[in-house]
């Protein structure tokens, strides 16, 4: 067969040199991770039936997200940020950041949003602050297209180095820039299994797919929707125990539908 040099070029984006960032920020961490699967049968089922009385569909990030707000706030060591000082400050509020995929001139594009005060909200907050920025992209778009944004990704890595160890050594600024905890969301576009990319929150949660698998109810084999669910801690911060305690009550939380009992959604 003839030799075929046929190919295709494409810019680099420079908002590419962000997640390149991350990653490389991400490895100085000593991190715990957990790998684990959380059943959401009851959530999808309460979901579905608020959208068939309402007609109004609820967003399952926002109901991840209040949960994951409230079981903060029960464990909120787990949101530590150390200082310059060698201090852990363990804000009140729990800000969550996650990405929040818009429509804009044909496009689709994953923006980051930071969701304030995560455990202080109600779902239907939530839900429509997500909802908001979807139908009305254009301030958040703007904010990630500064003038700033676009100078500063130009600056050569080690430059850019420097502004992210003030960031991360200043835990006031890091809140009020960044939040305090992660959410991704990205990998529930797959069909079960994780997809893992290393954070530089001290609490990242990242969600992959949904499956359908056998699992043992009330002493029976039913089909059950299982979620993939990657947990990022910062070992430096946080022990196996509180972890393992954080754990089993964020579980437990999604798993039981938290928030979504008919008349408790507003709450």
């Amino acid at each position: 067969m003839p030799d075929s040099t046929s190919y295709e070029v494409h810019p680099y984006p420079l908002e590419r040199r962000i997640i390149a960032d991350t990653v490389r920020l991400a490895r100085r961490k000593n991190t715990m991770q957990g790998l684990f699967e959380v059943n959401v049968t009851q959530a999808r089922q309460a979901i579905r039936a608020y959208r068939k009385r309402t007609g109004e569909g609820l967003s399952f990030t926002a109901f991840v997200i209040s949960c994951l707000g409230k079981a903060v706030e029960q464990h909120r060591e787990v949101q530590g940020v150390l200082n310059a000082w060698n201090r852990v400050v363990v804000f009140d509020d729990v800000d969550i950041a996650t990405m929040i995929e818009v429509d804009y001139e044909g496009q689709k594009f994953p923006l980051t949003h930071v969701i304030r005060a995560a455990n202080r909200r109600s779902l239907s907050e939530i839900h429509n602050e997500i909802r908001g920025i979807q139908a009305d992209p254009e301030a958040l778009l703007h904010a990630a297209n500064t003038p700033f944004m676009r100078y500063f990704l130009l600056l050569p890595a080690f430059l850019r180095d420097v502004f992210y160890r003030v960031l991360l050594s200043s835990p006031k600024l890091m809140k009020r820039t960044i939040g305090t905890v992660q959410l991704s969301t990205v990998g529930m576009f797959g069909r079960g299994g994780w997809v893992i990319s290393p954070p530089i929150y001290n609490l990242c949660l990242m969600l992959g797919g949904v499956a359908e698998k056998p699992v043992v109810v009330g002493g029976e084999v039913v089909s059950q929707q299982m979620m993939s669910v990657t947990l990022y801690l910062n070992h430096d911060i946080v022990d196996g125990a509180p972890a393992a305690r954080f754990t089993h009550r964020l579980v437990e939380m999604i798993e039981s539908g938290y928030g979504l009992e008919e008349g408790e959604i507003a709450e």
